[in-house]
């Protein structure tokens, strides 16, 4: 029972929920004062989890290999797309966003959501964990963050924040699924090299979300897919030729 993603899916939902009715009750000052506090704590969730590094060289080489498949086939672009295709849709019954900012704004906030929701290193391993041996933890830990930081990101997406909460549960919930067909295959290298992948792409969304560098972060996603088979690679082919 995916107990951790539903918990954590309840969380988004209802600070999604909670973001879009008070935006306009919300000063421009407290949003941006928390926005900065929750770049800090995306920063921190990175930070802690690339601490859990076991092989530099295989995480390095991933981020950089994936980062350039993503810029390749263009996947920043591809999500911009289908954010944008979620947000017309989404329009046609609901009225998204707080009406002050940009275009460019609302998608960059909105693929900083995506990745921060769906995609960091907390959530995928997380999924992982609670499918392999039942430990929510990491997810109802997760879940406290992302209420409040979506309820903030919905003073700019509007109901679109809620909308984010699908993919993110389709995400996790076929993470959960697969647990059990990818943990006897792994190592805790492995693993701890995976969590240290996730943990750049979130360092790199805590910057997006402080507004200091505009990371690809999108296009750093299948650095997650390279990361573990050039763990295993590093440490039972690598390491005893250089060791």
């Amino acid at each position: 029972m995916p107990i951790g993603i539903m918990i954590d899916i309840t969380g988004v939902v209802i600070g999604g929920i909670l973001g879009a009715l008070a935006k306009d009750k919300i000063p421009e000052y407290f949003k941006n004062g928390l926005n900065m506090v929750f770049g800090a704590c995306a920063m921190t969730i990175g930070v802690s989890s690339i601490a859990h590094m076991e092989n530099l060289s295989p995480v390095i080489f991933a981020v950089i290999l994936g980062t350039v498949f993503g810029l390749l086939i263009r996947l920043g672009d591809k999500i911009d797309k289908v954010a944008s295709k979620m947000e017309y849709l989404i329009g046609k019954y609901i009225k998204n966003g707080n009406g002050k900012a940009s275009e460019k704004e609302f998608m960059n906030t909105l693929i900083t959501a995506f990745v921060l929701f769906c995609v960091s290193g907390p959530g995928i391993y997380g999924s992982l964990v609670s499918g392999m041996n039942g430990d929510h933890s990491i997810l109802i830990a997760k879940s406290i963050l992302d209420l409040f930081t979506a309820l903030i990101f919905a003073c700019t997406l509007g109901m679109m924040m809620v909308a984010v909460a699908i993919p993110q549960f389709v995400i996790f919930f076929l993470l959960f699924l697969l647990a059990g067909i990818i943990y006897p295959h792994t190592t805790p290298a492995m693993i701890n090299d995976f969590k240290a992948c996730g943990g750049v792409i979130t360092l790199a969304a805590g910057f997006r979300i402080i507004k200091v560098k505009m990371f690809p972060v999108v296009d750093m996603i299948p650095a997650m897919v390279f990361v573990m088979p050039f763990s295993l690679i590093w440490t039972r082919y690598v390491m005893p030729l250089i060791g």
